[in-house]
């Protein structure tokens, strides 16, 4: 289930905030803050807002086997593993301003 989704360049960040796809007792998660309230985008949208976001793309890259099986099943595209890279870990970055 995709809660935010962001798509980075050396141009661009954009950030997708989804609403869950079904009812639930509202929460949110301690270490990043995200809560399904906060969301602005129907969850039915997920492949339209995904694809139209990398469409201009010809390489995709995510971090994690199971996100890019989820965005390579989601898009029918393959998405490489940044892993396979040997990238730095996303939670080893400090995103504190």
């Amino acid at each position: 289930m995709v809660k935010e989704l962001s798509v980075a360049t050396n141009n661009m960040n954009d950030s997708f905030r989804f609403k869950s796809p079904y009812t639930m007792t509202s929460h949110g998660w301690d270490e990043n803050g995200l809560n399904w309230e906060d969301a602005h985008i129907a969850y039915h949208d997920l492949y339209t807002v995904v694809s139209e976001a990398v469409a201009g793309f010809a390489l995709i890259y995510c971090y994690g086997i199971t996100k890019c099986k989820f965005l390579t099943e989601l898009l029918g595209r393959p998405i490489f593993n940044l892993q396979d890279f040997n990238c730095l870990q996303p939670s080893s970055f400090n995103h504190k301003l």
